[in-house]
This record gives C-alpha cells, structure tokens and sequence, in this order.
C-alpha cells in the first residue's frame, strides 16, 4: 500500500492543505486564519490539539513538510509547515470528490426519527419544539455573520455560509411541518396502535 493511499480525508486536513496552499506558515498561524476567516463554522477546530494531531498525521503521510523552525524573542519556537508536490495533488483530488460525490454520513437526527416511536408523541412535541428553538436561534447567529460583509466580501467567500443557511431553513421548516403533524394527530402513536402494526407484519409471509 503506498503512502498516497493511506492518506486520510477530513475537513480539517484540507483546511490545512488549503492554508498551505497560500503559503508556509506555523500552525498557531493556522488556527488563527480558520477562526478569522470563520471557516470554523465547516471545520471543528475548536479543540488546537485536533490541528496539531492532524498536521503531525499530514507530515508522515508525506503531504506536507517541515519548512523551517523559527524563533523569535521570547516566543516558544515555531514550526513552518509546506506543501508538498503530492500535498498539492491530494488537496486537489480530495476536493474534486467533496465537490462531486455525496458522503455516506450518518447524522443523529434521522437515527432519532427512525427510532422515533420508543418515546411517546407529547414528548416527541416537546423536544422537536426544543430543537426548533435552537434551530432558529442559530439561523439568526449566522444571519448576523453573512449581513454585515455581504456587500464587503466576493460572495466566493461566503459560500459555506449561504450552504449552512440554506440547511438550517430547509430543516426548520421541515420540523415545523412535522410539528403541526403531530399537534394534529396526522401522525400518531400509542402502544396499542404500535401492537397492531406489529402484528400485522408478523402475519406477514
């Protein structure tokens, strides 16, 4: 198996690519430019030591490499990291199939859905009504990034941001219609409804 193969994908891993691709820089530099540039929202950097272990895994997978180590004052010594040739090609092969090709992820919530008759339907009202409260609340938060730099910033730059939005509206208004569903009783369950279904897949050949 070569090395090429055994490089793994991650978000965070062609975050660090990417920056590299600007130019070699330390990895608090990284961090720094993740959180700036709010590419946080795509990229779960909020533990550095997640950064840190991904660049050590992209430096013996041979995609990038130790420029030069630096010291400056008092400061601890950093490390400059660059791209490498077969960095450069991965980054580039990784984001043709992000771009291309749909994940086979595995999010909570349809889990919960699929499994939704194990609690009852008030409880269910309850907690969908909970969770459109934070959907909303972080709709509003991402509203607030976008409508400040959308006449500031090439919209180029703000694409993840429109996607996330865009998710966060189309789920909202699905849980909401889901809600009225059940708050009219067009969808219901109790335990002797649930019964009679079962046995009539039991009667089934």
């Amino acid at each position: 198996m070569t090395m090429r193969n055994k490089a793994k994908k991650s978000p965070v891993a062609l975050a660090v690519l990417a920056l590299l691709f600007e130019e070699p820089m330390h990895p608090y530099r990284m961090w720094q430019l993740i959180k700036e540039r709010s590419k946080d929202e795509v990229v779960n950097v909020r533990y550095r030591n997640t950064l840190y272990q991904t660049i050590d895994r992209l430096v013996r997978d041979e995609l990038i490499s130790k420029k030069e180590t630096r010291k400056e004052d008092n400061r601890p010594e950093q490390t400059l990291y660059q791209l490498t040739g077969r960095g450069r090609e991965t980054a580039l092969s990784w984001m043709r199939q992000m771009l291309a090709e749909p994940a086979d992820e595995f999010p909570e919530f349809p889990v919960a859905l699929a499994y939704l008759p194990m609690l009852s339907v008030e409880e269910v009202i309850t907690l969908l009504g909970k969770r459109l409260e934070k959907l909303d609340a972080e709709k509003i938060r991402i509203e607030k990034q976008i409508t400040p730099v959308q006449d500031k910033i090439p919209r180029l730059f703000l694409l993840e941001m429109e996607f996330i939005l865009a998710k966060l509206q189309s789920e909202i208004k699905w849980v909401r219609a889901l809600l009225d569903d059940l708050n009219e009783g067009t969808i219901y369950w109790d335990e002797a409804w649930l019964n009679s279904i079962l046995e009539q897949f039991k009667n089934k050949p």
